[in-house]
């Protein structure tokens, strides 16, 4: 283990999870399988009414997927966490979550009395379980972020999803740039239209990371970024 790890786990499929990421750390979420989906919402551990907002992250940026230096901010205008390291260049920030009609009408009904822990789970329940460990609940749900899919946007405006996109082995680094409350489900992504019902596994690893400074390459992606983390950081002073 790297002496920097302070962590590490491997998250089931079909599995949710969450954790408070310190500021001065990083998660790096590493596929195990072909084709894993890892949806995650990011909250403000410190003042959970500050969450992220992709809106206000795409819109910033420019951008309509995410990657290595792409960041995520808050609806304070704050980051949340940046994106440091990315083997596969475009993660879903538009395709949503999986909820238990879709779930039951793609792959049929399965529960947990039948099927123990291979019952048909949907990430929007995994979600919300989380955010209740936390005394949150459906109204503090926002939009979440798919690591390892990518959802390409046709000239008309049609989403598709892309199959195959990812490969085991394919990873991504989230440094904290908040105290950040991390909320990650493993269910398959909802465009995925693969009929079968797969669980596949993630590892987590939580290390420590020096802070971003002024040649950081999140910081100075745009300029909207290097603003981004002046608001960040005044919030600690």
């Amino acid at each position: 283990m790297n002496t920097s790890t302070l962590w590490e786990e491997t998250l089931p499929g079909s599995s949710s999870w969450s954790h408070i990421l310190k500021r001065g750390t990083a998660l790096r979420i590493e596929a195990i399988e072909d084709n894993s989906n890892v949806g995650a919402i990011f909250l403000n551990a410190d003042n959970p009414s500050e969450r992220l907002n992709l809106s206000d992250t795409l819109k910033a940026q420019h951008i309509a997927r995410l990657a290595k230096d792409s960041v995520l901010y808050s609806d304070m205008g704050r980051i949340l966490c940046s994106i440091t390291d990315d083997t596969l260049g475009w993660h879903d920030p538009l395709g949503g979550c999986s909820d238990a009609t879709l779930v039951e009408k793609k792959y049929g009904r399965l529960s947990y009395q039948e099927a123990k822990n291979n019952w048909h789970q949907n990430a929007l329940d995994g979600f919300l379980i989380e955010l209740a460990k936390y005394g949150m609940n459906g109204r503090d749900l926002m939009m979440n972020v798919n690591f390892f899919s990518k959802v390409a946007v046709r000239e008309d405006g049609g989403m598709r999803f892309v199959e195959n996109h990812s490969a085991a082995g394919s990873a991504i680094e989230l440094r904290s740039e908040m105290n950040t409350l991390v909320i990650l489900n493993t269910c398959q992504h909802p465009m995925d239209p693969d009929k079968t019902y797969a669980q596949r596994p993630v590892k987590l690893t939580i290390k420590k990371v020096e802070a971003p400074g002024p040649d950081d390459t999140c910081r100075n992606a745009c300029p909207e970024n290097g603003r981004g983390f002046i608001l960040t950081e005044r919030y600690f002073v």
